[in-house]
């Protein structure tokens, strides 16, 4: 019998666990607000405030078709862990809707809405990210930037789905407009400004998580001294570099380009090591995150 690899496994558990996280999300923050949160899941919750009929179930009729195209139409692993994640959200907020929490839900009464949207469009962001990071996604909208993103590379997927949110949150203006008591209605920009603040938020979370969290610095050295150089480079910084020969466009002395990559830490202590040389010159470019299998300098 073939064994199942844990590595394999760990995208669902992490999807399963986002899943829970977002249904808490919208049941103890969302809902007893009066706002449309993004996407088709602020679709959901819009429906849920007109008519009662609940998130979870709205989810699933949106959701399940959206998973069955993105099986054919983007990626078979994508779409079957965002049918992972609709699945357990849908489920869990039903069971959460049942119990109520009515004491732990963040119920602002009109007053200082913007806190339950910070709250809330943090953890969403968290969400995607976590989310995005297995291949996976909330659905909804996410499947759509996805299928954009797709066929249009060079779209970045938050700004496709931030555009989109931006849509929902011109319906949320119409959507929770009041009945005055002359039978006039009244229309409130406050719901499209929170839609926008938690789109922009968990847009912004989600990005930030996807980019990752190991940021580092990437020194490009053109120099006549590579091998003293990359001497005290292993010895003080416990890095080495790449050599790539190179000829000067002016002088046409023969150099040598130094590529080295080292923490935010270590700049001060970088530079120290270049100023020593003559005729050396170097930039520096911010990298989000390194991947690889180095063996590390002991």
């Amino acid at each position: 019998m073939k064994k199942i690899s844990f590595k394999k496994v760990i995208p669902y558990i992490i999807t399963i666990a986002a899943a829970i996280l977002l249904a808490f999300d919208y049941q103890l923050f969302i809902v007893e607000n009066d706002f449309a949160p993004a996407g088709l899941n602020g679709v959901a919750t819009m429906i849920q405030y007109k008519t009662g009929f609940s998130i979870g179930y709205v989810s699933l009729l949106i959701n399940i078709p959206l998973c069955i195209a993105a099986f054919f139409l983007i990626d078979r692993k994508f779409s079957i862990t965002t049918l992972v994640f609709c699945l357990v959200y849908s489920g869990v907020f039903l069971l959460l809707q049942k119990l109520g929490l009515q004491s732990f839900q963040y119920d602002a009464q009109g007053q200082d809405t913007i806190y339950p949207v910070i709250l809330s469009g943090t953890i969403s962001g968290l969400v995607y990210g976590m989310c995005l990071r297995c291949n996976s996604s909330t659905g909804g909208t996410d499947i759509v930037s996805k299928y954009i993103s797709f066929k249009k590379p060079e779209l970045n997927f938050f700004w496709v789905t931030f555009i989109i949110n931006a849509l929902v949150a011109i319906a949320s203006f119409f959507v929770y407009a009041e009945v005055g008591e002359d039978g006039a209605i009244i229309y409130d920009y406050k719901p499209v400004c929170l839609c926008i603040t938690y789109s922009f938020i968990s847009m912004f979370v989600g990005n930030f998580i996807v980019k990752g969290t190991k940021t580092a610095s990437k020194f490009t050295v053109i120099t006549s001294h590579p091998d003293e150089i990359t001497a005290e480079i292993l010895e003080k910084l416990k890095h080495s570099a790449t050599q790539v020969s190179c000829v000067g466009g002016f002088s046409h002395d023969q150099k040598s380009i130094l590529l080295c990559v080292v923490n935010k830490h270590q700049i001060v202590d970088f530079k120290k090591i270049l100023a020593k040389y003559e005729g050396t010159f170097a930039f520096s470019e911010t990298i989000n995150e390194t991947y690889g299998n180095f063996i590390r300098v002991k």
